[in-house]
């Protein structure tokens, strides 16, 4: 069976956005829900798929959305969004079944976690037992459902990947937690993507859990030694701490990684426990091509190869980071009469407009800010420690950007190409945050181009003015200087292309 209608809930993030044009090629008709359809504006598949607003935490946007859907997909979850996380995610699957009951979906399809087959599901980790909760209600609902259960996916972007990346690559000598022993049996994300595509064709009648894993089972440490391999580096050493607890290590993965504390609890905590699949009956219903599933090393190589390449499609900070501001720019309507702060720059730059925006495109990530590299260091540092995402994010793509990239603290909110770069912070701030950079063309009779740039600040509260005031006055420096260099790169970009 072929050409289904497939809605897509998290098409904004690592999996979901991965999924959509896998689904499209193989032939059916894709509706994305996303909370803000403007962050897959500008994915190349954009033009292919439906994209609507909708939350599966509000039943009632749910309703249009599920209408005339054959396969309903469910990728999101609350990793690491807190306190109660876990009755969220219970209460958005109860509703995503119910609605999906009503509209006549033929088959919800859920992406969730690998767990130990001898363990009750109350003695999990918080976040794992959130997954297999979720899997259950929707094995039990009325809707036949096909529950995919994975442990580590290895891909580029992954947040497992970018876990295992860094700690290999900066540490060549490693104090360990005593979970690096413990086993688990990664996935090649190319083999969860196509598990989840071929989900999309079984029968009417099976309604069950899949455990879905590579060939290689190993421990973490053996991860990090054969990373070290694959990756051409010195061999690693690693001494395991016992006392080291998920806590600490998620510290330990924050200071170390790109990825939060947020995130990096969670999963920290999910590798305590030993998830080997109990069996591969899901290859009686997708069956597996040669060369499938992908061996652990070849997965790495891949992940590696796009990296180089810089062909990431989506990484694991598509998703906001939880927590993280998402209000719209503060020049709506709704905002009239609040406190709005703002620090603007205007320069004249003897670059023709194109050449400044290959310049605003590309900046932050390993081309930094063009101003004061401490000062920005230390405002991810600061921002890590109170487990925001530091300035460590980098960019998904060295030269181009679409609208719901992360950017190191910052998130892409608008791009208009040649013309506008419009970014809103992530870090923890007491108000919201925005930077907009301009490349204009010159004024009438003049050439070059024009390069303006406003910071804009809504404070909360009496704190957020004195945070506001207390950096003002390295506005010149942090702020001019960035415009200055800005304008100057663009200068001697031209200069060496002419």
């Amino acid at each position: 069976m072929t050409g289904q209608n497939c809605l897509v809930t998290g098409a904004t993030g690592y999996i979901g956005g991965r999924l959509v044009p896998e689904l499209l090629d193989a032939g059916h008709r894709v509706r994305c829900l996303a909370r803000t359809p403007e962050k897959l504006r500008d994915h190349p598949w954009a033009g292919r798929a439906e994209i609507v607003r909708g939350d599966v935490t509000d039943p009632s946007s749910l309703d249009g959305a599920m209408t005339g859907i054959d396969v309903a997909y469910y990728l999101v979850h609350s990793l690491g969004t807190g306190s109660g996380f876990e009755e969220r995610d219970r209460a958005a699957a109860r509703a995503f079944a119910d609605e999906a009951r009503t509209a006549g979906v033929r088959r919800i399809v859920y992406l969730g976690g690998l767990t130990p087959t001898d363990m009750p599901v109350r003695a999990l980790s918080p976040h794992l037992r959130s997954r297999a909760e979720v899997g259950e209600i929707f094995l039990a609902a009325s809707v036949p459902a096909t529950v995919l259960r994975a442990a580590v996916v290895i891909g580029s972007g992954s947040a497992s990947f970018e876990m295992l990346r860094y700690l290999t690559e900066r540490l060549p000598v490693m104090v360990t937690p005593s979970w690096v022993g413990t086993r688990c049996q990664p996935i090649a994300v190319r083999d969860v993507l196509r598990y989840l595509v071929g989900s999309a064709d079984m029968p009417t009648e099976v309604n069950r859990a899949f455990d879905i894993g590579g060939p290689d089972v190993l421990t973490y440490e053996e991860m990090m030694c054969r990373y070290a391999v694959v990756a051409g580096l010195p061999a690693r050493l690693i001494l395991r701490v016992p006392m080291l607890t998920p806590r600490l290590s998620s510290h330990w993965i924050g200071l170390v990684t790109p990825v939060p504390r947020a995130l990096a609890r969670p999963l920290a905590e999910s590798l305590r426990h030993e998830v080997v699949c109990a069996d591969h009956d899901i290859a009686g219903y997708v069956p597996d091509p040669p060369g499938a599933p992908i061996p652990f090393d070849e997965a790495l190589a891949l992940a590696l190869r796009r990296i180089r390449e810089a062909r990431v499609t989506t990484r694991w900070s598509s998703a906001s980071l939880p927590g993280a501001p998402s209000d719209p720019l503060s020049t709506d309507p709704d905002w009239a009469g609040g406190s709005l702060y703002t620090d603007e720059r205007e320069l004249a730059v003897e670059a023709r407009p194109e050449a400044l925006w290959r310049v605003v495109e590309g900046i932050g990530g390993e081309n930094g800010w063009y101003s004061f590299p401490l000062a920005w260091a230390i405002r991810g540092w600061l921002d890590r420690l109170v487990g925001g995402a530091g300035i460590r994010r980098g960019r998904r793509d060295a030269a181009r950007l679409r609208v719901g990239d992360s950017l190191d603290f910052w998130r892409v909110e608008e791009i208009v190409p040649g013309r506008l770069l419009r970014l809103r912070a992530e870090m923890r701030l007491p108000g919201l945050a925005w930077l907009e950079l301009h490349s204009d063309p010159p004024a009438p009779g003049e050439s070059g181009s024009c390069y303006r740039q406003r910071a804009l600040f809504h404070p909360r509260g009496l704190l957020g003015h004195m945070y506001w005031w207390s950096v003002s006055p390295f506005h010149a420096v942090v702020f001019g200087g960035m415009a200055r260099n800005i304008a100057r790169a663009a200068e001697r970009a031209q200069d060496g292309a002419e």
